[in-house]
């Protein structure tokens, strides 16, 4: 059961979601159909609504923060 509302946006979660294992935006933006600076707009825009820290550790700290509140 996810704890409150989800802040993210969907694209938000999913990227936040295919970046927890420490995939390279690269990687991540090819998978997605994405440009690589759309990926990090997304990932920078959730870290900063869930408060995660600073750039080289936010992904993970932020898939673990909306996981653990169910909202990816």
């Amino acid at each position: 059961m996810a704890a409150g509302d989800s802040p993210l946006t969907a694209r938000e979660a999913d990227l936040l979601s295919r970046a927890s294992d420490g995939a390279p935006v690269a990687d991540i933006a090819r998978r997605a159909f994405l440009a690589p600076g759309t990926v990090r707009d997304h990932l920078s825009s959730a870290v900063a609504k869930l408060t995660a820290g600073n750039r080289h550790i936010a992904a993970h700290i932020a898939a673990h923060i909306a996981r653990s509140h169910g909202w990816i």
